[in-house]
């Protein structure tokens, strides 16, 4: 396994101190500041620890209250709202210093047959015939886009996850508005265990990374990376959909359909690689032009 990938599921490895509470530790960030996905990410691997076994995770829904702060502990407090004969609800707030910093709710779903049908895959490039990271963003400091370590910076905050662009990422058309649209393909640098709660945890975290460029494309900006705008997640849902594995490819397909008041909306689709829509996100975010 990717040295970077042991470290991050040990960082998804909770403490837990009590009855329904759990405790968290960060890694750095490009942003002095907790990474998003991190903390929804062990969010929801608290309140899964407090769901039977046969209850996977179908929606969850999260606020960031305040920045967190890197160099202390997280801890995690789930409160059993209900457990009912085929749902069951957890809530769960994240404390730093006393106060909390995000409020999660997760519902747990029991399987079951029904109707099915789903939209459609969108055109999108073998992820194999794609750059990588390590060999797409090197290009950026070479020609001046990027500092040399803030690409550092993005390089270790994603190498526990194998993520390539479709297109170029926003910080290449700084004053060139594009469409709207991004698409990345994702997976982690190594094979999983076979726990669903870990594989949609993991697709939890990396959907804060890149969910809002949708947004910085429409407007021609590089985002945080190149100090053009501030941005921070404020809230995040995702509806898990269909069996997936986060160690397997799944495209990233995302859109922003609006801007305005300083916040910005990104909307997006995971799909397996074989065409099965696995996941719907949407995020709001600050998005706010510095003076």
């Amino acid at each position: 396994m990717h040295k970077a990938l042991d470290s991050l599921l040990d960082l998804l490895d909770l403490e837990q101190i009590e009855e329904d509470i759990f405790r968290g530790r960060s890694r750095s960030s490009v942003v002095p500041r907790v990474f998003g996905g991190q903390v929804a990410a062990q969010a929801l691997v608290a309140a899964g620890r407090t769901v039977p076994a046969d209850r996977h995770a179908h929606s969850l829904h999260a606020y960031f209250l305040v920045a967190g702060d890197p160099g202390a502990p997280i801890v995690y407090t789930v409160d059993r709202i209900r457990d009912g004969r085929s749902f069951t609800t957890r809530r769960v707030v994240a404390v730093q210093h006393g106060q909390p910093i995000f409020h999660l709710s997760a519902s747990f779903q029991t399987y079951e047959e029904g109707l099915d049908h789903q939209a459609d895959m969108p055109p999108a490039p073998d992820p194999e015939s794609l750059p990588t990271t390590e060999e797409s963003l090197p290009r950026y400091a070479a020609d001046g886009t990027l500092e040399p370590d803030v690409v550092q910076r993005v390089l270790e905050a994603r190498e526990a996850v194998d993520l390539r662009y479709v297109d170029a990422p926003p910080f290449a058309f700084v004053g060139e508005p594009q469409p709207p649209r991004s698409q990345v393909w994702f997976r982690t640098r190594g094979k999983l265990a076979d726990d669903p709660l870990l594989h949609v945890c993991l697709a939890t975290y990396v959907s804060d990374m890149t969910l809002l460029d949708s947004v910085l494309l429409a407007h021609g900006r590089g985002g945080w990376a190149v100090g053009d705008v501030v941005g921070a997640s404020l809230d995040h849902a995702m509806w898990f959909h269909r069996p997936f594995r986060a160690d397997e490819w799944l495209l990233y397909d995302q859109e922003s359909p609006s801007t305005s008041g300083g916040r910005g909306l990104g909307q997006a689709r995971i799909y397996t690689q074989d065409g099965q829509l696995a996941i719907t996100v949407i995020q709001e975010g600050v998005v706010r032009v510095p003076r």
